[in-house]
This record gives C-alpha cells, sequence and structure tokens, in this order.
C-alpha cells in the first residue's frame, strides 16, 4: 500500500498543510470496502480549521472533485472521513509488478540496513526437561528474528542458558547420592529432572543437604575441578537434548552462552558500581538502592559473596554491546521478569551507557492447556517433546483420512504439527495467556496454521493443472481483475510489507499471523466465487497470476514465522 499511499499524501499536503509523510502515516482502511480503500481522518484539522470534521471532509471533496491520480481514481467525503477509491488496473499492476519482481523477499525491505539487533531468546534452565513453557520465548524470539532479518537488519540470535546457580550444587549432591551411571546415559534430562525433585523431598527431612548443596556450588564457584566436571556433564547432555527439539521447531541460534560465560567479567562490573558510588552494602550484602526511582534494591551480591541473575545480566548487556554495538536489543521473557528488567535497564543507564535506552524487554504471557489430560513421566511438567509428537500423530491421523496417497506423509505432518504449535502461540497476542485447545490448532477451517498451509496447497494444485507457473503480470489481462473478490484479495496482498513492519514495531509476529488468516480467507473466498482455469484464456491468465502471487505471499509470511508452506496436503 505504500505507493498508493504516498500518492494521496502528496494529492492532500497543499490542502491540507500536514506533511505527504504524515498524511500517509494517518490513511485507514474504511470497515466497508464500498465506502473506498483508503480513508483520510478529517479530525485531525477540526481543531486548527475550526470546523466540523465532517465540513472539512465535504470541503476536501469537492476541491477533488472530478479529479484522478495514477493510483486512484476518486475521492468522495463520507462523514468525518475524505475517502479515496483506488484505480483497479493500477492496483493490479503495482501490487502484482512488485510481488513478482522480489519474489520470495516481498513483504521485506532494507529498512534495517546497516543496524543490528540481538536477540536474547528461549533461555531453558539446563538439567531441566524442556517444558511448554519454554515454547513461548522460544518462538516468538526466533518470529522476530526473521522478521526483523526480513527488513535488512543484522540479527544476532543468543540462547542465554540458566546454566548457574544454587540448583547445580543441588544436583551435584543429589547424583554424588543417588545417581546411576547407567539411568544418567539412557534419559539424561528425565533422570536430572528426577533426581533434582528428590533432592528436595529428601531436604524435608534433612536439613544437611542443603547446607551440603551450597557447598557444593561454593566449590563450583571457586573452580573445584570435581564440581566442575560434574556440572559440565550435566550441561553438555543438556545441550544435545535440547538442540534435538530446536531441530523439530526450525530454530536456530547465533550463540548459545549460558549464564557461566560472564563469571569472568563479574567482578568487572562490581568495580564499576562502586566506582560510579551506586552500591552500598546492607547486612553484609551489596545492593543500589533504587527507590527515588520508583524500584526495590537491587541485590548485586549476597553477604555469603555469591552473585545473582541480574549481576550477570548486567555483564551479559555490557559484553553483548562491546561485541555487537547493537542498536536495539530484545530480551523475550515472560512478563513475570518486568521488574527484573525494569532494574536491569536502569542500573545500565545509571552506569552511564547511553545505549540502555535501546535495551527493550518483550514480555508474553503464559500457555495453558484447556484440559490436564497432558500428564508427562516429568509429573506436572508438560514437555514440549511430547506436545510435538501428539501433534505429528494428530496430524498424520488427519492426512491419512483426507489424503492417504499423498506421497511422504511423515514429513507432511512433521510441517504441519509444528505449523500448528508454532501458529498457536505466534496468532495470540503475546502478553496475554493462551489456552492451547488441540481441536482448534489443527482445524483445517478454523484460523490455524493448517488453513493457511491448506489454501497454499489448494494454489500450488492450481497451478499445476494449468500446467504453468506465472512469471510477471502482462498489461493486457489486468483490466480484467474487476470483481470485488479479486479487487479486495489484491488489497490484502499489498499490505504485507506494512504488516510486517508492524510485527517488527510492536515485536508482535501476532500481527503478520492474523494477516496470513486473513490472506487465505480471501483467497477461499475468490476460489469460490472466481473459477480460474475454464475461463476465458486472457481471464485464466490474469487469475493465475493473483493466485501465484498469493501463494508467495504465503509462502513468505509462513516463513517469517518459522512455520513451513508444504505444496501437498
Amino acid at each position: 500500500m505504500d505507493a498508493f499511499k504516498e500518492e494521496i499524501g502528496r494529492t492532500l499536503e497543499p490542502l491540507t498543510g500536514i506533511g505527504a509523510a504524515r498524511i500517509a502515516d494517518l490513511l485507514e482502511v474504511p470497515p466497508e470496502p464500498v465506502m473506498g480503500d483508503l480513508a483520510f481522518p478529517c479530525y485531525i484539522l477540526a481543531s486548527s480549521w475550526k470546523q466540523a470534521p465532517a465540513a472539512i471532509a465535504q470541503r476536501l471533496g469537492e476541491q477533488l472533485s472530478g479529479q484522478r491520480g495514477t493510483y486512484w481514481e476518486k475521492a468522495s467525503a463520507k462523514g468525518s472521513y475524505l475517502n479515496f477509491f483506488l484505480d483497479p488496473v493500477a492496483m493490479a499492476r503495482e501490487v502484482l509488478q512488485q510481488v513478482y519482481s522480489q519474489g520470495d523477499c516481498y513483504g521485506g525491505s532494507r529498512l534495517g540496513e546497516g543496524k543490528t539487533v540481538v536477540i536474547d531468546f528461549s533461555a531453558p534452565n539446563i538439567a531441566k526437561p524442556f517444558g511448554i513453557g519454554h515454547l513461548r520465548s522460544t518462538v516468538i524470539g526466533h518470529a522476530l528474528y526473521l522478521i526483523f532479518q526480513a527488513l535488512g537488519y543484522r540479527c544476532v540470535g543468543i540462547n542465554h542458558l540458566g546454566d548457574w546457580g544454587t540448583q547445580f550444587g543441588k544436583l551435584i549432591v543429589a547424583f554424588r547420592r543417588w545417581g546411576e551411571e547407567e539411568q544418567l546415559q539412557s534419559d539424561p534430562i528425565g533422570y536430572l529432572y528426577r533426581l533434582y525433585v528428590r533432592f528436595h523431598q529428601e531436604a524435608e527431612t534433612d536439613g544437611a543437604l542443603e547446607e551440603e548443596a551450597r557447598a557444593w556450588f561454593s566449590r563450583l564457584e571457586q573452580g573445584d575441578r570435581e564440581a566442575e566436571k560434574i556440572w559440565r556433564r550435566f550441561k553438555e547432555l543438556s545441550l544435545g537434548d535440547y538442540q534435538r527439539i530446536y531441530q523439530r521447531l526450525g530454530v536456530e541460534f547465533d550463540y548459545v552462552q549460558g549464564e557461566s560465560f560472564y563469571n569472568d567479567r563479574i567482578e568487572d562490573v562490581l568495580r564499576l558500581v562502586q566506582e560510579r558510588n551506586l552500591a552500598v552494602e546492607s547486612d553484609g550484602a551489596l545492593i543500589i538502592d533504587l527507590e527515588k526511582h520508583g524500584l526495590p534494591p537491587c541485590l548485586l551480591r549476597k553477604k555469603d559473596g555469591a552473585t545473582l541473575y541480574i549481576t550477570r545480566d548486567l555483564a551479559a548487556a555490557i559484553y553483548r554491546y562491546e561485541q555487537f554495538k547493537f542498536d536495539r536489543m530484545l530480551y523475550v521473557v515472560g512478563s513475570e521478569q518486568t521488574l527484573h528488567f525494569q532494574q536491569l535497564f536502569k542500573v545500565l543507564e545509571l552506569l552511564g551507557f547511553e545505549w540502555a535506552k535501546n535495551c527493550v524487554h518483550v514480555p508474553f504471557g503464559l500457555i495453558r492447556f484447556k484440559d490436564g489430560r497432558m500428564s508427562t513421566r516429568a509429573g506436572k511438567m508438560v514437555l514440549l517433546e511430547e506436545v510435538l509428537e501428539r501433534a505429528e500423530s494428530l496430524a498424520l491421523k488427519i492426512i491419512e483420512e483426507k489424503n492417504p496417497s499423498l506421497p511422504d506423509k511423515p514429513a507432511v505432518a512433521a510441517a504441519v504439527a509444528v505449523g500448528a504449535i508454532r501458529f498457536g502461540d505466534l496468532s495470540n497476542d503475546r502478553i496475554k495467556d493462551i489456552e492451547f485447545d488441540w481441536d482448534k490448532v489443527l482445524d483445517f477451517s478454523g484460523e490455524t496454521a493448517a488453513y493457511i498451509q491448506y489454501a497454499h496447497t489448494r494454489i500450488c494444485s492450481i497451478l499445476r493443472k494449468a500446467g504453468e507457473t506465472p512469471e510477471a503480470p502482462e498489461e493486457e489481462c489486468l483490466h480484467r481483475l474487476n470483481s470485488e473478490e479479486e479487487k479486495t484479495l489484491l488489497k490484502v496482498l499489498a499490505a504485507m510489507p506494512e504488516k510486517v513492519r508492524a510485527s517488527a514495531e510492536s515485536y508482535r509476529p501476532s500481527i503478520l499471523a492474523r494477516y496470513l488468516v486473513d490472506v487465505a480467507r480471501e483467497f477461499n473466498r475468490f476460489y469460490h466465487n472466481c473459477p480460474v482455469l475454464g475461463s476465458d484464456p486472457l481471464l485464466q491468465k490474469a487469475r493465475l497470476l493473483l493466485v501465484g502471487a498469493t501463494r508467495q505471499v504465503i509462502a513468505n509470511g509462513l516463513g517469517l514465522l518459522g512455520i513451513a508452506a508444504p505444496r501437498e496436503m
């Protein structure tokens, strides 16, 4: 829509005194197609013109009466808005040329060229199962990575593993007391988790266990060889287990750096804090008083000398800026950590780092299941791998029923399953808690990934039957795309670059996800009312161009959400 909006902006600039770019930003899509394609809200001028918005709209409409532009064919007043009707042939030409010339890159831009975005996402705790609770950070962070990358940014994806803390003293004690090598080899993460649970159960009656665990973690912090050997083994086993899940989800990272990576930078951070006279001692602990900034004290070091998560986060932030000179750093972490990041960013600001203002917490709500049937061998924890396996099983069952002759059914089922799980998360506003409902996520007729993927496969089938692949729009057939369904589908396709930008600006992949539902819905409406094959040659060619462009938009959009676009389902 950019070219259309820019022209309307230039048209209205001399009439309103508002800059063309500002007008382009203000344009809205009317609620009903009969009202027009783009609308300028005249209440913006009410105070400066000292007139009612409806009167302003009427006045502007009269000034533009009988005029037309390259992309718009008429303008008329409706209430408080000046509505513009786009020229269908010019719109078809512009949209189809853009899609076909840009191909796999359509929807992206060079907006972020020369800029770097660091994205901290996923961040599971090692030696614990990869639960469904890690899904949101993983898929939201990965989608943002892909979206910013499509906008020309250099993206740096970091998996900040939880690989340090007193829980490792507990695990070392548990393994030394009750561990069995054979079980560790056969099911490392599940077994370590069960040992961790047992430690807490035993500690309820044996108070000496907690003290023993603190002693072992202290030895680990001091570089004790035996403690470090056990800890490293737990970490390597965890990483191998997690990598299998990341591969199934299609997620990759540029760096996997746990909290421990920053241990040798902690003293520099504490020294800097003290040089800036920010820290004070309180009952033997080192804190930063943030009361005058409306925040509780920030604890940097306990009285026993142990540092905390925020201390390592400070070291990590400083290191990342030194390494990457980022223009923005995103922390994709649950909303329950909001206070932590408020303190982190404020301390960075107080330390004098100007780039602290470019650090952003991207919070999200919890994920819940509609029923309690997802029991796992890890007690109350819902394992992500079990969710993936169940989704694949359900997808394969649906494929067997609907298309039993489909080649490579397991691979297609895996793509549908991952798409269902990712889209089931990404299509919801990230800040809200979401309810995971199996009946919805694999619904081929609902607002799901399967619904969008099926629209893509339907288009691929049309193109196969036509025996041709559209390559570029031809002027002679564009005037045939004049039905309401065709014009609406073209307008929806035109909106993709705007939706990608909006997803990045608000850190909400849900904008792009919901947009793809609209694309699939409008394609299906077009498909049921506008036969593609068997119409006259020029009309068939025009409609093939349109469905080919729709396929490209769906494939590109799903790709930016980390979801496959199968050609058969």
